[in-house]
C-alpha cells in the first residue's frame, strides 16, 4: 500500500476543485499523479496524468481533500511544490509552483533544478 504522507506538495483550493470536479466527472479516480521526465531545453518537464491506484513505492500527499501521487525519483524535484489552478484571459490550466526551480526556458515548458 502507499504511504500516505501528510506534507511536500499541495494544490491550492481552485487545483483542487478542478481537480475534485474532473474526478467527479470521470466516476472513478484515486487523485492526480505528478511527476518529472527529461525533456524540453532546461532538462526537465512536468508530468501530470489522473490515477486509478497508487504503486506501492508512490508517496501520497492529501491537499484539500485531493490525493496527490509521486514517484519516489520525481520527490525531490516537486518538494515544497504548489499545484495552481490559473485562468489568463481566455486560456486556463495548471500553474506548478516549484520553489526548487532554478531557471526555465523561454516558452515554459521545462526547467532545471
Amino acid at each position: 500500500m502507499a504511504e500516505i504522507a501528510t506534507r511536500g506538495v499541495t494544490l491550492s483550493e481552485r487545483a483542487a476543485k478542478h481537480v475534485g470536479n474532473y474526478l467527479s466527472k470521470r466516476g472513478k479516480g484515486f487523485g492526480i499523479r505528478l511527476g518529472v521526465r527529461t525533456s524540453g531545453c532546461s532538462g526537465m518537464a512536468y508530468k501530470l496524468e489522473f490515477v486509478d491506484e497508487a504503486q506501492p513505492e508512490d508517496l501520497v500527499f492529501e491537499s484539500h481533500g485531493v490525493r496527490v501521487v509521486i514517484d519516489p525519483k520525481s520527490a525531490p524535484y516537486l518538494d515544497g511544490t504548489e499545484l495552481d489552478f490559473v485562468r489568463e484571459g481566455l486560456n486556463e490550466g495548471f500553474k506548478f509552483n516549484n520553489p526548487n526551480v532554478k531557471d526555465e526556458c523561454g516558452c515554459g515548458e521545462s526547467f532545471n533544478v
